[in-house]
């Protein structure tokens, strides 16, 4: 297909697997650790430096239209979230970062085959793979370049973990100063400012981002409580994996159902399909199963024995996929079953 679009072939290959998160949901900007894992399902792009300045990216799915432009004078539309903007956005970052210019072009075909939209990361894998090309165009050694990075400031985000740590307790003790601190009854915006001393205008401009600034109701207890008691399962979780008792699968299990529980219950990130999909994956034979990603909608993580993951897979298809009026047919990999993927790489042609 690369032939077809460009009468040329490759130089190289990149792929960038997608992920999912085994457990830990809406604690990583809050300053905590989550357990993420590697996909076996991956985005690929074949790639094909070229002596002009132009970029062409073309993509196996007819979905994904063909686009072109300047390697040095790349604009980025963010109010169209098209498929190529993923590929410019690494790219671009690698340049920013660096601090590059005279960007040689390049012909690149694009494949993959982590669902999209699912919370897999699809998107993620599509930068990741852009950046890995740029690099690669470049002849840049990507270790030495990353050991350069200085992680980002966060000194003006009072995050929960920060909490957490000024008081130099454990999370099983923060969860008790939750319950002490606030009430499980919302907040209003006049309350918080009470609580804090502060006016409507200082909440709104100083605290509240552009996104939430009307929001009329905020509940505190729920969340922190959700951080804290999630933070602690991923700990448990990283504790069991190492101790590896004989019960290990069970533990781990659970844990995955009280995350999903507390998504639902108190970060309130689930809905009635991902509910209901963790049900009939558990009656089928998951010791856990929890949504992963952002929530809302997307995806499920399930841990099923090998020895079960045929029947696991027929029963779940049938079960949730297969209704009388066809309202949920599956598209093409929305079941599938992965072990641990490995990571990004760069594959060079002989």
């Amino acid at each position: 297909m690369f032939n077809s679009k460009f009468g040329s072939i490759p130089k190289f290959y990149v792929r960038a697997p997608g992920r999912v998160n085994i457990i830990g949901e809406h604690i990583d900007y809050c300053g905590y650790s989550v357990l993420p894992m590697a996909v076996e399902q991956d985005v690929l792009i074949a790639v094909e430096p070229v002596k002009t300045y132009a970029l062409q990216l073309a993509n196996t799915n007819p979905l994904y239209p063909d686009f072109s432009t300047s390697a040095n004078n790349i604009q980025i539309d963010k109010t169209k979230p098209l498929w190529h903007n993923y590929f410019l956005c690494g790219l671009k970052g690698i340049q920013e970062h660096f601090g590059l210019s005279n960007l040689t072009g390049m012909n690149c075909l694009v494949d993959g085959n982590i669902p999209p939209s699912s919370g897999l990361s699809s998107s993620s894998a599509l930068v990741c793979c852009a950046g890995l090309v740029t690099l690669t165009v470049l002849g840049r050694n990507l270790s030495k370049l990353l050991a350069k990075y200085k992680s980002l400031q966060w000194d003006k985000v009072l995050r929960l973990e920060e909490v957490q740590a000024k008081l130099g307790i454990s999370l099983e003790e923060m969860l008790l100063v939750t319950e002490d601190a606030l009430h499980p009854e919302p907040y209003n915006p006049e309350e918080i400012c009470r609580c804090l001393g502060i006016s409507l205008e200082e909440l709104r401009t100083q605290i509240l981002s552009p996104n939430t600034q009307d929001v009329l109701i905020f509940k505190l207890y729920q969340r922190a409580k959700h951080v804290y008691s999630e933070a602690a399962r991923v700990l448990q979780f990283k504790k069991i994996c190492e101790e590896a008792p004989e019960n290990m699968v069970q533990l781990l299990g659970e844990l995955m159902n009280q995350s999903h529980m507390s998504c639902r219950d108190m970060y309130e990130c689930s809905c009635p399909e991902l509910d209901q999909l963790v049900d009939i994956c558990r009656k089928f034979g998951a010791q856990g199963s929890r949504l992963t990603g952002a929530g809302w909608g997307g995806c499920t993580v399930s841990m099923v024995p090998a020895d079960k993951l045929p029947s696991f897979l027929a029963n779940v298809h049938k079960a949730y996929y297969q209704r009388s009026d066809g309202s949920l047919a599956p598209e093409k990999q929305s079941l599938f079953a992965t072990k641990p993927g490995g990571g990004a790489l760069v594959l060079l042609e002989a």
